[in-house]
């Protein structure tokens, strides 16, 4: 997920010009109309999905600048009559779906009227942790019309990322690496923006109106707007499901000022069905609906920038970066398919990736081996931090050498995981190491971890 500041909400508004194809596309990628600045971390983690609750929003985004747009043509467009409505909504459709998305449809800027009171329900519960831009611009996230006042319809999108076999096999290897099934490959916000814009220009073009795309990357509940436009309903783990494609949808949004027909919300489907709720590792879910991120896998390992809780470690087994435990066994994806963006084609070398050699990456190496993923915006120090967790939770003794090399590390966060794993592989290795790690330690937190194997030697 990124933050407000890292990716700019954009205002396609060129003219689409006769038998030019994707003309508006092509103008809207001319110099000094698109601005993209570079990513850094804050998913969604994305999971993308992060978003992390049925009443949490996605990440925060970008401000926006209104750009100027030519006079329509035809300022029918603007309050359209319902047979030019539905042809342009028609036409944003099908660019979707040359674009690569599975499901494009719309929803009113008032669509959501319960948002805001459950969203502030889930901030008050402290549910989002340690995400702090969650509190940040509350009405605007929970209200369309009160991030931008011109919005009248949302085109709601969504580009399925389901892949082949079983994403949970990979637990059954505890030395081994499991990486969320989003993040093993390119970062699925660089390539939706593009497509949300190619969309967007079509409608600007078309209808003469303003608009703004969205993809994780704003103030925008996408999760409650895609239930309200019928791509799905948030399912009992808080994530959209859909009839056709099940968990795996990445969503981008297109506010515009045009008024589209608004199609009819997704009722729920879940019914007596705990699947999601019962297989969370721990425990993650107070109830039906409802996620504490402060026990999610996916925000512990790539939200969370501090020490891990001590009692969640073991819930975490190898899961080095997100979860997909509770999407994968939803029964719904039994009619999902495989994608086939290319763009977003699974990256093999990520696959199953040997815990032991992944603790051997430098900052350098760890660039390299993620560039382009959502993986790389966690940081050297956390993934590490993940990663030596995963090995404390292996069984393996053979990987404590892994974890000795590190007690040094020059990050607290990996020095203490360090600790912690050699202690739960090799104690009585731990035990020689613990009285010299203490008298020369300076962070009480990685102190902490070795002061639990033999408190005696702070005395």
């Amino acid at each position: 997920m990124v933050r407000e500041d890292q990716i700019p909400a954009e205002l396609p508004a060129a003219a689409e010009r006769p038998g030019a194809g994707h003309g508006a596309e092509r103008a809207l990628r001319q110099p000094g109309l698109l601005k993209d600045r570079a990513a850094t971390l804050s998913p969604h983690p994305e999971e993308p999905r992060s978003g992390v609750s049925k009443d949490a929003p996605a990440r925060a985004g970008a401000s926006f600048e209104t750009q100027a747009l030519p006079a329509p043509q035809d300022e029918g467009w603007r309050k359209a009559s319902p047979s030019r409505g539905e042809k342009l909504k028609q036409a944003v459709v099908e660019r979707a779906r040359s674009e690569g998305f599975v499901v494009a449809r719309v929803a009113s800027a008032d669509a959501i009227p319960d948002a805001p009171q459950r969203l502030q329900a889930w901030l008050d519960a402290g549910y989002q942790g340690d995400m702090s831009w969650l509190e940040e611009r509350v009405a605007e996230r929970a209200d369309p019309r009160a991030l931008w006042g011109e919005v009248r319809s949302i085109v709601m999108l969504g580009m399925n990322y389901a892949a082949e076999g079983d994403p949970l096999a990979i637990l059954n290897e505890p030395d081994k690496a499991s990486i969320s099934l989003y993040a093993r490959r390119r970062d699925y916000h660089d390539v939706i923006k593009g497509k949300l814009k190619s969309v967007a220009g079509l409608l600007a073009a078309r209808a003469g109106a303003d608009v703004k795309v969205f993809v994780d990357t704003a103030p925008v509940m996408e999760k409650p707007l895609a239930e309200a436009a019928g791509l799905g309903w948030q399912g009992k783990h808080t994530v959209l499901v859909s009839r056709e494609h099940g968990s795996w949808l990445f969503l981008g949004a297109i506010y515009t000022s045009a008024e589209l027909p608004p199609d009819v919300p997704e009722t729920d489907h879940c019914g007596s069905c705990r699947r999601c709720l019962d297989i969370c590792p721990t425990d993650a879910f107070p109830a039906p609906y409802q996620l504490d991120a402060r026990r999610c896998i996916a925000y512990l390992t790539i939200e969370h920038q501090g020490h891990i809780d001590a009692a969640l470690r073991p819930g975490i087994g190898n899961r080095v970066f997100g979860c997909d435990d509770c999407l994968a066994v939803c029964p719904w994806n039994k009619f999902a398919e495989a994608a086939q963006e290319t763009r977003l084609a699974l990256r093999g070398e990520l696959d199953a990736l040997p815990l032991a050699e992944l603790a051997k990456l430098d900052d350098p190496a760890f660039r390299a081996l993620f560039a382009g993923t959502p993986v790389k915006r966690t940081g050297r120090d956390r993934f590490i931090r993940n990663v030596l967790i995963a090995i404390g939770n292996s069984g393996r003794p053979e990987l404590a050498e892994s974890a000795a090399a590190l007690v040094g590390d020059a990050s607290p966060l990996v020095r203490a995981m360090a600790a912690w794993a050699l202690i739960r592989l090799e104690p009585d290795e731990a035990r020689r190491r613990a009285a010299a790690a203490v008298a020369t330690e300076s962070d009480d937190d990685v102190r902490r971890e070795w002061l639990a194997l033999e408190p005696d030697i702070a005395a």
